[in-house]
């Protein structure tokens, strides 16, 4: 029964429990939709030199802010995203997936509106409000509740349903980064570098792409099973809340595994561009730098879908052994790719890293279903996420200080980063140790019941195959995101000119 009077009532868990027959398929536009929105938080960087022109225009003037001051941004949404999955996820396992999506929705979209004021007043702590506040909680709501949806309705493949939602979030900023820059240039005049009115234009179309995974997200029923599986094999892990799990040994470990993998990745994301530039200046252009981070992020996110998929069939312990493993040996050789003068080394080496730095993230949500069930998956995911909120602050800050440091003790620009790449590997020995030491959970599962659940639905109820709603709905996010590829394989060409 609905608890909420008016339109709003529409947003009630209940209302959003699926009807008999209902074809699970249905759900995963649902979920891309709003990670490829809240996943233009990784294109903020196309920003910063706007932002350090507002006042000034085609130069930065004594009272435009700096790019330290701007940097912030960022951080502050990562710390925000952190903190509010972890506050708010036992909220979203009660409220429903609607309720947790259209706060993200108005959290996200009305980010962007707080930013445009900030610009207009030439105020930075709206900026720091508007993106980094507001945006990070609608980032934090937006990336656990469709996650938590998914476990649910993909309970025999879990790491391929967490694949598919959180692709999109690194799918998000091959579309936010073209869009963002097409805008500024249109709004872009003698007076304004464009970047209000992106502001503007840009919180009101991902409010509305959102919107769309509000309206279609279902739950499934109590009853439901995937097609032609047995319930008991696929839901006989034991549910531990929220706070139980806090208490575990796995839970921690977990957590510093998912901070090591984090913080070494991150980290070189924010600084591919000048890094590739420093350390093959006569061969790396701007423009091809400018398609090596293209190209990072267009295996950043096939790397969320592929790896979390394989894991299936893998496990998850064994595919967090590979990420650390290798990782580790890539990071460590990195170094020598420069002093051997290959480029293509270099961009295949940090394309397999980002591919694992995207896996990681979309492999941790079925890890915690395997270790904790799926009652409480969301809150448990968002409390996990804190170790997000810290590594996004301390991946950059040892990656540019420790630059900085090697620089101003006479190191030269091209092997400023060797110190920095060895102990990247470090961290990822840890993780690997860390990963190592997980071990499962040991607690009654529920009482087995052996009931085969026909194709795609309930008791003896088959799921409905509709294509035209399947077409559209899947048209929805692929199309804008088949452009962002398409943006990003076209920019990235210019690095093998």
């Amino acid at each position: 029964m609905s608890t909420t009077t008016g339109p709003l009532g529409f947003l009630d868990r209940e209302r959003s429990i699926a009807p008999s027959g209902f074809n699970r398929w249905l759900v995963p536009p649902a979920a891309l939709a709003i990670h490829l929105a809240i996943g233009e938080a990784y294109a903020f960087s196309v920003f910063n030199i706007p932002l350090e022109h507002v006042i000034g225009i085609t130069e930065r003037a004594a009272d435009d802010w700096t790019r330290s001051q701007i940097s912030w941004v960022f951080s502050i949404a990562i710390v925000f995203l952190g903190v509010s999955a972890a506050v708010f996820g036992t909220w979203l396992e009660r409220a429903g997936p609607r309720k947790a999506m259209f706060a993200s929705a108005v959290c996200f979209g009305g980010g962007f509106l707080v930013s445009a004021a900030g610009v207009w007043l030439h105020q930075l702590w709206l900026l720091y409000l508007g993106y980094g506040v507001l945006g990070g909680i609608g980032l934090g709501l937006g990336y656990i509740s469709p996650v938590s949806t998914l476990i649910k309705w993909f309970p025999d493949r879990p790491g391929m349903a967490t694949g598919l939602a959180i692709m999109g979030f690194g799918g998000g900023a091959m579309l936010g980064s073209p869009l963002s820059q097409f805008l500024m240039h249109h709004y872009g005049s003698a007076t304004s570098t464009g970047v209000l009115e992106t502001f503007l234009t840009l919180g009101a179309l991902y409010f509305g792409f959102m919107m769309f995974g509000v309206v279609t997200v279902r739950l499934p029923a109590p009853g439901w099973g995937p097609p032609g599986a047995v319930k008991a094999a696929v839901s006989g892990v034991a549910t531990v809340t929220a706070s139980g799990a806090l208490r575990t040994a796995s839970f921690w470990l977990l957590w510093a595994v998912l901070l090591l993998n984090v913080t070494a990745g991150i980290g070189v994301l924010g600084q591919a561009s000048p890094m590739i530039q420093e350390m093959f200046p006569a061969r790396v252009s701007a423009e091809a730098a400018a398609g090596f981070v293209g190209l990072l992020s267009l295996f950043n996110m096939a790397g969320r879908f592929v790896w979390s998929s394989a894991s299936d069939r893998l496990g998850r312990k064994p595919t967090y052994m590979i990420f650390f493993a290798l990782g580790a040996v890539l990071y460590a050789a990195i170094p020598q790719t420069g002093k051997f003068g290959s480029v293509v080394l270099f961009v295949l080496g940090y394309a397999i890293i980002m591919s694992m730095y995207g896996g990681g993230f979309a492999t941790i949500p079925a890890y915690l279903r395997d270790q904790f069930g799926t009652g409480q998956v969301g809150a448990i995911h968002g409390r996990l996420l804190t170790a997000w909120s810290l590594a996004g602050v301390a991946g950059p800050y040892l990656i540019t200080h420790l630059r900085d440091a090697q620089i101003g003790s006479g190191v030269p620009k091209a092997d400023a980063y060797t110190l920095t790449m060895y102990l990247m590997a470090g961290l990822l020995v840890i993780g690997f140790v860390c990963n190592l030491l997980v071990r499962r959970v040991k607690l009654a599962p529920p009482a087995p019941n052996p009931t085969t659940v026909a194709a795609g639905g309930y008791a003896g109820q088959s799921a409905v195959l509709d294509w035209p709603t399947l077409v559209f709905r899947w048209g929805w996010v692929g199309v804008p995101l088949l452009w962002g590829v398409s943006q990003t394989v076209w920019h990235s060409l210019a690095l093998f000119r």
